[in-house]
């Protein structure tokens, strides 16, 4: 199963903020920190404001944070609130689909993947604050250059 980038960059933005408890963070510092289009950025931002996981104050000295202590950000609730759907083959155009077995263990294996999800919180995955916030600061454990990459100890 693979989840959409629109999920992968709203759990990016939520751990950035989690991992800056302290202060208002900025959808530009976000961006820069993980290296992704900030045009895009602003559209999940939007979706997780809109949706009381985050925070965001306009003007000067505005910015983003989170809407809720990390520990109630269920990361089940989470991917089904940012992804489409669920389906992982299009059953109901398929001809064999009343009589096929798979449409069954499929459903049911998406409710598995879905089940763990459901175990954990943003608190969860939080780990060791202190490192990602280190990490995200630009100071990660593999820096690319050009065509190679450089390990660097931490």
């Amino acid at each position: 199963m693979k989840l959409t980038l629109f999920t992968d960059y709203s759990m990016r933005v939520l751990l950035y903020l989690a991992a800056r408890p302290d202060r208002l963070c900025s959808i530009a510092e976000i961006a820069q920190a993980y290296r992704i289009s900030q045009n895009h950025l602003m559209k999940v931002v939007n979706d997780l404001a809109r949706s009381g996981y985050v925070e965001s104050t306009r003007g000067r000295g505005g910015g983003i944070r989170l809407g809720k202590p990390p520990g109630e950000i269920n990361i089940g609730v989470l991917v089904r609130h940012t992804e489409e759907g669920f389906d992982l083959v299009d059953c109901g155009s398929c001809v064999i689909a009343p009589a096929c077995g798979m449409t069954g263990v499929l459903k049911e294996a998406v409710s598995a993947f879905l089940a763990v999800l459901d175990r954990y919180s943003l608190a969860d995955l939080m780990g060791k604050r202190s490192d990602l916030a280190f990490l995200l600061a630009g100071n990660g454990p593999t820096t690319s250059i050009g065509d190679q990459v450089e390990r660097t100890e931490i």
